[in-house]
């Protein structure tokens, strides 16, 4: 790619927009697209030039990056539909085609395979940091393809970006990024449930923030993204939940992880789990909010403690299984 290419940036959305934005301000000659109108707009107002169409946008592009919903939206603008060429085939020969959306591995490998079959370069790398990273260009990229690919890539994901890291071939981007993020929806439920459970037990949160966060505890879901408002001013905890993630993005994200679970035989049953919960609340009204919303959906399924009782006891019994007996203020069991 020739230095300050021409890229074309295709989804503009609340993360491909500031993307593209940062482009254009490092000096890159941007076309972009986008389907929803409002998303045009906003790209507009922040100096990102729009084609009218999608192949336009492409025609005389050196690099082509799309940030889209999922794999198939992926796939179908690569291979195009309903007559309308694809954007392999709009894109002049040895176009770099570089897919920043969170999809599943194997449609990475598949876009990967098209590309080539098509005369084209690729690379996946999908991105971590949310919309305050991409605003802030201090996203971190995982990327996966040619060696030589990525590095003709490198200088356009470090403008975006302050961390770029080439896990492999094409795909290993992509998998990189579920594995993180099945990682990081695991730790944020368990870090509410702690929060919660310390709320019953008369911790502050600034006293168990204080504990775990300098102890064996301490992890991106606590010391960045904190569930209660409070101890990390910068969370959305204390915006009421204004997402950076939203909960809907993190259920796609553990669900693409479930997807690899599956198919590679790992018996994982937190990432299933956590996928689940994340399912339940965002389809019963928390798609839209931070993924650490998810506190407040464990806060109000929490059980009220049994009249007359102050701790909880947990024992086995006869056959092994977990039993739990409530201490009463004589100290007879109920």
């Amino acid at each position: 790619m020739p230095e300050k290419g021409t890229v074309a940036f295709l989804g503009l959305g609340h993360m491909g927009g500031p993307m593209a934005a940062n482009l254009v301000r490092a000096g890159y000659a941007v076309v972009g697209f986008d389907v929803v109108p409002a998303a045009v707009q906003t790209a507009r107002e922040h100096g990102v030039p729009v084609a009218a169409s999608a192949d336009g946008a492409v025609a005389g592009a050196d690099v082509v990056v799309t940030m889209f919903p999922s794999g198939g939206h992926v796939l179908d603008a690569y291979r195009g539909d309903a007559g309308q060429p694809g954007l392999l085939a709009a894109a002049p020969p040895g176009t770099m085609f570089l897919d920043c959306s969170t999809i599943n591995v194997d449609e990475a490998r598949e876009a990967a395979r098209l590309a080539g079959e098509a005369g084209h370069r690729s690379v996946d790398a999908p991105v971590s940091g949310g919309v305050v990273g991409a605003e802030a260009a201090t996203l971190t990229f995982m990327a996966g393809g040619e060696a030589q690919d990525f590095e003709s890539v490198r200088p356009l994901l470090e403008v975006m970006g302050k961390r770029v890291v080439h896990c492999g071939g094409h795909g290993a981007g992509q998998a990189a990024k579920i594995c993180n993020n099945l990682i990081l929806g695991v730790s944020m439920i368990a870090v509410s449930e702690a929060f919660v459970l310390g709320e019953k037990l008369g911790l502050s949160h600034q006293a168990l923030f204080d504990v775990a966060s300098a102890a064996s505890g301490q992890c991106w879901a606590l010391t960045t993204n904190c569930p209660v408002p409070g101890p990390v001013p910068a969370s959305p905890a204390n915006r009421d939940y204004q997402p950076g993630f939203t909960a809907a993005l993190m259920a796609k994200d553990l669900n693409l992880a479930v997807n690899a679970l599956n198919s590679t035989g790992v018996a994982g049953q937190m990432g299933a789990l956590a996928a689940r919960i994340y399912d339940t609340f965002a389809a019963e009204g928390g798609a839209g909010r931070d993924f650490s919303a998810i506190i407040t959906d464990i806060r109000g399924s929490a059980e009220p403690a049994a009249a007359g009782t102050t701790a909880a006891a947990i024992g086995t019994d006869a056959t092994g299984r977990s039993r739990t007996t409530a201490a009463h203020d004589d100290g007879s069991p109920e």
